[in-house]
């Protein structure tokens, strides 16, 4: 990643609160325990989708594709199409040093967002989450892609990756099913101002590579 940011620098983010103040967020990296960095923001394309570090100037163009009420129906945090509860999310994906934009490679749009959080070399474990897609690009093929590009990714670093999906978010738990994930029981994730909710943990592991192949998910 070459953004033309140091290691933490703080940087200004998306005007959020009703005092027009600007968010800010560190420049931050993630080295492993044996000194190789994991990055945690490379550019990734695929040929449908391209994936690029998230940028304090995104924040509008992704508010556009969030605030569907639709996409959040099922989801623990089902007021975040509101600019306010939004602005939260933007913020802490630019603190997070490991959300991507997803964009549309034949229209060059922001359709979506995703990242990369909570990195364990101990566990050889990363979690992608916070994921969502504007409602025209549900189906499949695109939410294949991006999670292939992820996955090739982060399989260079580690063994595990995991994903936390709502309990009642029944859409996306096929969506995690579909491209291979494992269920591997429950745990409590608060999201934004809410209460802690309980999500469904499911699991791909880098053995899994094989199995993936059959369904298109890894080159």
């Amino acid at each position: 990643m070459s953004l033309g940011l140091r290691l933490g620098q703080a940087v200004p983010g998306c005007r959020g609160d009703r005092s027009g103040r600007p968010f800010e967020f560190v420049v931050i990296r993630v080295d492993s325990w044996f000194g190789m960095a994991f990055d945690l923001q490379p550019n990734l394309k695929g040929r449908l989708v391209e994936l690029r570090p998230l940028r304090p100037k995104d924040c509008h163009a992704l508010f556009t594709v969030a605030s569907d009420p639709l996409i959040w129906e099922q989801h623990p945090e089902r007021d975040r199409y509101e600019k306010d509860v939004f602005q939260v999310f933007f913020r802490e994906a630019l603190e997070s040093g490991g959300a991507f934009v997803v964009i549309d490679r034949s229209s060059q749009q922001i359709i979506g967002s995703t990242r990369f959080y909570g990195y364990d070399p101990e566990k050889s474990e990363i979690e992608i989450g916070w994921t969502f897609l504007a409602r025209k690009y549900w189906g499949g093929r695109y939410n294949a892609e991006m999670k292939r590009l992820l996955l090739n990714h982060a399989f260079t670093f580690v063994q595990n990756v995991v994903f936390y999906v709502g309990e009642k978010n029944i859409r996306s738990q096929k969506a995690m099913e579909k491209i291979g994930a494992i269920r591997k029981g429950t745990a409590a994730r608060a999201y934004g101002n809410h209460p802690p909710a309980l999500n469904v943990k499911y699991v791909i592991q880098k053995r899994d590579t094989l199995r993936l192949e059959g369904q298109g998910l890894s080159e």
